[in-house]
C-alpha cells in the first residue's frame, strides 16, 4: 500500500472513532442523565445508572484520544500541500479535544458528588452538567475552525473530490456561525441547525472517501 494511502485511511479511521464516541457519549448518553430542567431529575438518574455515567466519561475521554489523534495525522496528510493549513487542522482540533478534555473531568466528578451524597449533591451535579455542556457548545468554534483548512487540503491536493472541499469549507462557516447563534439567539432552533449539516455531510464523506479509497493517485 502506498505510504500516502496508508496515512490517508488511518486518518479516515481516526475521524470515524471520533464520530461514533461523541454519538454515543454526547448525543446518547448524555440525555439518559442529564435534566435540563430538574436538578434532582439528574441527580437521581446518575445514581441509578452509575455504570452508564462512567461510560459516558470513558467515551468524553475517547473523543479526546481519537480528535487528538485525527488532528495529528490530518497534518501528516497533508503538510506537504499547505503546511500552515496542514498545522492549523492540527492545532484547532486538539483546542477542541482540550475543551472536551475539560467536559469530561466535569462529568467524572458530578459522578463522584453523587455517590458521595454530601451537600446540595443535586445542584451541584447540575451546574457540572450544565458546565460540561457548554464546553462542547463553545467548543464548536474549533471545531468549526479545524474544518475549514480541512476543506482548503483538499481543494489544494487535488486528492480527493473537489465539491467535498467546498462542502467542508462552508460546514466549518456554518459550525462557526451556528456557536454565536445559539449564544446570542437561543431560541433559534431549527435555523441554527440548519447551519451544520453542510458539516456533517462534509465529515461523513471525507471519513468514508479517506477510509475506502484513501486518495486520488495524482
Amino acid at each position: 500500500m502506498h505510504p500516502l494511502i496508508r496515512t490517508a485511511r488511518t486518518t479516515g479511521l481516526f475521524y470515524l472513532g471520533l464520530g461514533v464516541a461523541g454519538m454515543l457519549g454526547f448525543l446518547t448518553i448524555r440525555p439518559m442523565i442529564f435534566d435540563a430542567g430538574d436538578a434532582d431529575a439528574t441527580l437521581a438518574n446518575l445514581v441509578a445508572n452509575e455504570s452508564l455515567a462512567r461510560a459516558g466519561v470513558a467515551l468524553e475521554l475517547l473523543v479526546v484520544l481519537t480528535q487528538s489523534l485525527a488532528a495529528v495525522w490530518f497534518y501528516r496528510l497533508f503538510r506537504t500541500v499547505d503546511s500552515t493549513a496542514a498545522g492549523s487542522i492540527a492545532a484547532f482540533g486538539i483546542v477542541n479535544a482540550v475543551a472536551i478534555l475539560g467536559s469530561a473531568a466535569l462529568l467524572a466528578t458530578a459522578v463522584g458528588v453523587a455517590t458521595d451524597g454530601t451537600g446540595d449533591a443535586a445542584g451541584t451535579v447540575q451546574l457540572l452538567y450544565l458546565v460540561s455542556e457548554n464546553l462542547w457548545g463553545v467548543g464548536g468554534i474549533f471545531f468549526g475552525l479545524w474544518l475549514v483548512p480541512m476543506g482548503w487540503c483538499v481543494l489544494r491536493s487535488g486528492w480527493l473530490p473537489r465539491p467535498l472541499g467546498w462542502i467542508l469549507v462552508a460546514g466549518g462557516v456554518g459550525y462557526v456561525l451556528m456557536t454565536f447563534v445559539n449564544y446570542l439567539a437561543p431560541g433559534a432552533g431549527a435555523a441554527a441547525d440548519l447551519l451544520v449539516i453542510p458539516a456533517t455531510v462534509g465529515e461523513f464523506w471525507i471519513l468514508g472517501y479517506l477510509i475506502i479509497f484513501g486518495v486520488r493517485n495524482r
